[in-house]
């Protein structure tokens, strides 16, 4: 069975960084556009960054571009999001994702296909 499990997540001071990996195993991943989203206590869940199958186009919500990178691992089927400057407002469930397409150079999560179960960022203040 496919499926997605994440790692890397932990607490961490204001400033600091982390690097979230996530492993795809059951299939190959690399016909797939890979992303991260997050979800925090009372918000609903948001897009954080998308890669394309291939590696070529990367995309970034507005709040965390500059600050983190994603990049892919086809031949180890992994994905990650390495995290730096991190603020308290990046607190957050941080899941990876399989699926998505680009419109445009722009990602958009249609028709995701699959979910990982998601790893605890906390950044203190």
């Amino acid at each position: 069975q496919a499926q997605l499990v994440e790692s890397g997540g932990g607490l961490v001071q204001a400033g600091g960084s982390l690097r979230l990996s996530c492993a795809a195993s059951g299939r190959a991943f690399s016909s797939y556009n890979m992303a991260w989203f997050r979800q925090s206590p009372g918000k609903e869940r948001e897009f954080v960054a998308a890669i394309s199958w291939g590696g070529g186009r990367t995309s970034y919500a507005d709040s965390v571009k500059g600050r983190f990178t994603i990049s892919r691992d086809n031949a180890k089927n992994t994905v990650h999001l390495q995290m730096n400057s991190l603020k308290p407002e990046d607190t957050a469930v941080y899941t990876c994702a399989a699926g998505g397409r680009y419109y445009s150079g722009s990602y958009s999560p249609d028709d995701i296909n699959y979910w990982g179960q998601g790893t605890q960022v906390t950044v203190s203040s």
